[in-house]
């Protein structure tokens, strides 16, 4: 009896192929590399792993000037423009101009009046001579209404006046004779001290005090108002109306000031 034939299972051939499996090998949303796994590398620049998704992240905010210190930089500059502007203005104005500060000088007192009433007030009138010199070449000077003239013995004032309006020109000398009249009340020991003094020193010191208002008038440009400020100290022999006075000595300063 021939030997029976072994039959022996061969290969089943749909096990030989590869099965897909059901789950992928690569989550959804995740980068394939062939280089390894993406989690070993950063994400790009400007991007966020959330899980194993990209999404972008928060832009870098750019730092912003202070709007304080952009307001401070621009108002310096701009006063630091203004102060240049002002001191070449100035400078071009000094130079074309040469401008001088006007002199003033008292040459002469003369006493209309100068008694003590019964009730004790002292009545005093003086014509003041000022001369008035205006130095510069291109400058004049517009004096206008509105000054005072006083004269005072040791603080009290005795008798005020005030200058004529007038334009004074270019290298000009103007003599004024200026009117001051004045009572002061209660001025029984303040005529006493005058006379006191008078016998030991010979003198009479007198102070006078003049606040001019002008107008600069620079060519055809006339500047904004401003004051002139005068202080003259005389010395007299006398008082009296009855006798001449002589002027010992007398001596002025002079400043100026812009009216606000």
């Amino acid at each position: 009896m021939a030997d029976q034939q072994r039959v022996h299972p061969g290969p089943d051939p749909e096990a030989a192929l590869p099965q897909t499996p059901s789950d992928p090998l690569v989550p959804h949303g995740a980068s394939k590399s062939d280089k390894g796994d993406p989690a070993d590398y950063p994400p790009p620049a400007g991007y966020a792993i959330a899980g194993a998704a990209l999404y972008p992240g928060p832009k870098p905010q750019k730092k912003k000037r202070s709007c304080c210190c952009r307001f401070l930089c621009w108002t310096l500059l701009i006063l630091l423009i203004l102060v240049i502007a002002i001191g070449a203005t100035v400078g071009i104005l000094f130079l074309v101009f040469r401008p001088k500060l006007p002199k003033y000088s008292i040459d002469g007192l003369q006493v209309k009046q100068f008694n003590l009433s019964n009730n004790g007030s002292l009545s005093a009138a003086f014509d003041v001579n000022v001369t008035a010199r205006n130095p510069n070449k291109k400058i004049g000077i517009y004096y206008v209404g509105g000054s005072r003239l006083s004269v005072l013995y040791s603080g009290s004032k005795l008798s005020e006046g005030s200058f004529p309006t007038f334009y004074q020109g270019h290298q000009n000398t103007t003599v004024l004779q200026v009117p001051l009249t004045g009572q002061t009340q209660n001025a029984t020991a303040l005529l006493e001290t005058v006379q006191t003094q008078l016998q030991q020193t010979g003198v009479v010191p007198l102070n006078l005090r003049v606040r001019q208002p002008v107008r600069i008038k620079l060519g055809k440009l006339k500047l904004p108002k401003m004051r002139f400020l005068v202080r003259c100290r005389l010395e007299v022999n006398n008082l009296s109306s009855q006798n001449t006075v002589s002027l010992k000595s007398s001596s002025c300063t002079f400043r100026f000031r812009r009216l606000g």
